[in-house]
């Protein structure tokens, strides 16, 4: 794709969420619609329908590829995936089976999303979009404790040195191999572009200290395991969109800038119009309204992310950057909250409505009403 077509979006003044699940749950059988791609594919184009955006966002899911890892292994059951760790280094065997998963067929949940990018790509003009965990992010849910080893790591220690070093390490690169599956096969179902979300990469699991001392543990445990995706990206010619909802210093921002991403996506911690400064023009913001407060109007009101969705659109506007107001993160739907949560959503969503000017991006949209009755 042609990054004008996000400055596109940018110019003209576009605002969503990223909410497909707020969609999702309001039918009946969600949890089935999970493992029907075609049926998730509607439930994705009519999210992007209800935000009036092009981007064909799916529902994000943070622990499918942990999910498929662990399933390979075997032995492990299903509702212990969530909170199993490793207690020290994959074994040769386990390492043999992780991968021996790997080349074989994708898991339901995983197959589901491929067809959905499919169903995108096929029924739709939207933009099909893939998605993944991050390789730092997926190895934090695998280990109990990993902040030790990446400190250890930073220190300058070696896997040859360390064995939690090596276990952090042999973990990434098993991290990788998964994502890399994930989005081969998304990519040859048709997305155009990857919302890869990494919100472990943070200053809680990485020192700033020793990176300000020089450490090059960034570079070392983040970066450099994003070789391998973007040159798989670059050579399908698929573009990045990349999400990183913790709490970051400069320099990691500046980090994440090097992968050359069309769109950046960061927390509400970070103040956008400050960051525009050290972020090329080429590469759009989004977010970053506080979306994980939706939930409750005693945290934020609809009068209030009104609000602070013009007081940020309006530093964004002095500070001169290209920019799409939305979420600090994915908004998903809370049991007896929905209607607060989706309320707020809309409001990013119709906030410019009282302009003249309408986004100048046609889409269309296929029959998305005959899913399945709603909830």
């Amino acid at each position: 794709m042609n990054r004008d077509f996000y400055l596109n979006m940018a110019n003209a003044r576009l605002s969503f969420p990223v909410g497909a699940d707020l969609v999702l749950r309001e039918y009946n059988d969600h949890d089935d619609i999970l493992r029907d791609g075609v049926r998730l594919g509607h439930v994705i184009a009519e999210a992007a329908k209800r935000f009036k955006t092009p981007l064909a966002m799916p529902v994000m899911d943070l622990m499918l590829e942990k999910a498929m890892m662990l399933r390979s292994l075997g032995g492990i059951s299903e509702n212990d995936i969530p909170q199993w760790h490793f207690s020290s280094c994959p074994t040769d065997e386990q390492i043999e089976k992780i991968r021996a998963g790997l080349s074989g067929p994708l898991d339901p949940r995983l197959k589901a999303n491929v067809d959905a990018v499919q169903f995108i790509a096929q029924n739709t003009n939207l933009l099909p979009v893939g998605m993944s965990i991050g390789p730092f992010s997926l190895m934090t849910k695998l280990l109990a404790d990993p902040i030790t080893a990446i400190y250890m790591a930073g220190m300058g220690l070696t896997a040859e040195q360390d064995p939690e070093v090596k276990t952090v390490e042999t973990l990434m690169e098993l991290s990788v191999d998964i994502i890399m599956r994930s989005f081969e096969a998304q990519a040859q179902a048709g997305a155009k572009a990857f919302f890869i979300a990494e919100p472990a990469a943070n200053k809680v699991y990485i020192s700033p200290k020793q990176m300000a001392s020089g450490s090059d543990i960034f570079e070392r445990m983040v970066l450099k395991y994003y070789k391998r995706i973007t040159s798989a990206m670059n050579e399908y010619g698929i573009d990045l969109i990349f999400h990183c909802c913790g709490e970051l210093t400069d320099e990691m921002v500046k980090a994440f800038v090097s992968l050359n991403p069309v769109m950046l996506s960061l927390g509400s911690s970070r103040k956008l119009w400050e960051d525009a400064a050290i972020i090329p023009k080429d590469i759009v913001l989004y977010g970053n309204l506080p979306s994980k407060k939706f939930y409750s109007d005693d945290e934020i009101t609809v009068a209030g992310v009104r609000r602070s969705a013009m007081e940020l659109y309006a530093k964004m506007k002095s500070a001169g950057h290209p920019f799409i107001l939305g979420t600090e993160c994915d908004v998903l739907s809370v049991c007896g909250c929905h209607k607060t949560i989706m309320s707020k959503a809309m409001c990013i969503v119709d906030c410019f409505g009282h302009q003249d000017s309408e986004p100048n991006i046609v889409v269309d949209f296929p029959d998305t009403d005959k899913v399945r009755e709603r909830a």
